[in-house]
């Protein structure tokens, strides 16, 4: 009973210890947002221009170089995880023979177009391609930056760093993981913001909306745990936001004012919102940015595969999916790719036939509705998922791109296939439907 006594006793010393502390150390209000700065429009006359590393506009680079610290140590963590798990799941090779031999040979080899499951190469990871943008989205950076430090987090640090010493780097996750991680990355961080001006609750529970703040952005939400766990902060990490209200005066006016809402928890039951407002003055334009992650663009369609002879099969309809980057309206960039199955034609068994590329489209008369266009690209295209049968291809053609609305189009694509090893000549011939993300096309 002494024991336990002293036990309860401890515990409840060591539960006020920490409660003064909570109080003390609270994480800190770090995040910022492009959104709220005064932006002149001269900002933007090199629209594609990086500032990630130098950080001219008064983004937080410290909170990025803080925060990518953290995401380095958290990779690993990750990275030991998908090794406890079965191979057949993840594809990696588990032996830890010759480490950098194997990381070595592994990045001269790639990259490959992989066979992981659909959900981890198209769920899985433009979730993570989405936790790496709101590192610098959150540090006050342009969704370009945030783009690009997405791509470079997810080529340089994953798929050719900690990945490489299980597995070959892969095509589609250099693709899809900053891509699709722009347009998620976008959803979470704005969507975070809603939540907490609402209190931080979802469905009225505070337990459910810490919960959903968590996932949206796990490396903010450790990083406060981190800090409240060791009493300082360790991490550059907190988060609020501040929104811009316009109120109508008695007299007329429009005063345009600053609401200030701050998020403390990492936990559930710790929500702290608190609002502040300040007037603006007037005159300070806010130009908006041309370049939001409504130049992604994802396609979906149909065509006929009329294979060279020497391939040996018959020729069939196919599925045919792109996702791609429209940078202006003259010019964009797609990784395509279809699949289908074909007859042998001298053994009659049904075999898988692949092609894959990264092609760049100019559009002539960019500013009209219809709109033609040539593109040329480089791929392969492998035969029953044979690497011995995979030959590397040119391509090249043309199409027609019609206009819908600023979210959807329609095209009639053909490329024509050239492949040095087998000498073959193939023809793909599909309409298909184009839809833009967001607001969808802008005047850029």
């Amino acid at each position: 009973m002494k024991t336990t006594g002293l036990a309860l006793a401890l515990l409840l010393v060591a539960g006020t210890v920490w409660a003064e502390e909570a109080e003390i150390v609270r994480p800190a209000f770090t995040n910022t947002s492009w959104e709220d700065k005064a932006i002149e429009a001269s900002v933007y006359a090199d629209p594609y221009a990086v500032s990630l590393f130098s950080a001219p506009h008064g983004e937080d680079a410290e909170r990025v170089w803080s925060q990518t610290k953290s995401v380095a140590w958290y990779g690993v963590g990750v990275a030991g995880f998908l090794a406890l798990l079965p191979s057949d799941f993840t594809n990696w090779d588990k032996s830890d023979d010759r480490l950098l031999e194997k990381w070595w040979d592994n990045v001269r080899e790639g990259p490959v177009w992989d066979r992981d499951v659909w959900y981890i190469n198209y769920l899985g990871h433009p979730y993570f391609g989405g936790v790496y943008y709101q590192v610098a989205r959150k540090s006050g950076y342009r969704q370009w930056d945030a783009f690009v430090y997405s791509f470079l987090m997810s080529t340089f640090y994953w798929e050719y760093g900690i990945e490489a010493f299980a597995e070959v780097p892969s095509i589609q996750d250099l693709v899809v993981t900053p891509v699709l991680g722009w347009v998620y990355g976008e959803w979470a961080f704005n969507k975070e913001r809603e939540i907490i001006e609402r209190g931080g609750t979802v469905w009225g529970s505070e337990g459910w909306g810490s919960t959903a703040l968590f996932f949206l952005d796990p490396v903010d939400s450790i990083g406060r745990g981190v800090n409240r766990l060791f009493g300082k902060d360790l991490i550059k990490a907190g988060t609020g936001y501040f929104g811009v209200q316009e109120v109508p005066m008695t007299n007329g006016r429009v005063d345009t004012q600053f609401q200030v809402n701050l998020r403390y928890a990492f936990g559930g039951g710790e929500a702290s919102p608190g609002v502040s407002q300040v007037q603006r003055s007037s005159g300070v334009r806010h130009a908006t940015d041309p370049v939001d992650f409504g130049m992604v663009g994802i396609t979906i369609g149909g065509g006929y595969l009329n294979l060279d002879d020497k391939w040996q099969v018959s020729n069939e309809w196919t599925p045919v999916i792109s996702l791609g980057v429209y940078f202006t309206r003259a010019f964009s960039a797609r990784l395509s790719y279809a699949r289908t199955e074909l007859t042998d034609g001298q053994t009659g068994e049904t075999l898988t036939y692949e092609n894959y590329s990264l092609d760049g489209q100019y559009y002539f008369n960019s500013q009209a509705d219809l709109r033609p266009y040539v593109t040329l690209g480089i791929g392969e295209a492998l035969r029953d998922q044979d690497r011995d049968r995979k030959t590397f291809q040119v391509n090249g053609g043309g199409g027609l791109h019609y206009r819908l609305s600023p979210n959807w189009a329609v095209q009639l694509d053909w490329r024509h296939y050239y492949s040095g090893r087998f000498h073959t000549n193939d023809d793909l011939v599909s309409g298909q439907l184009v839809y833009r993300f967001g607001k969808g096309e802008r005047a850029l």
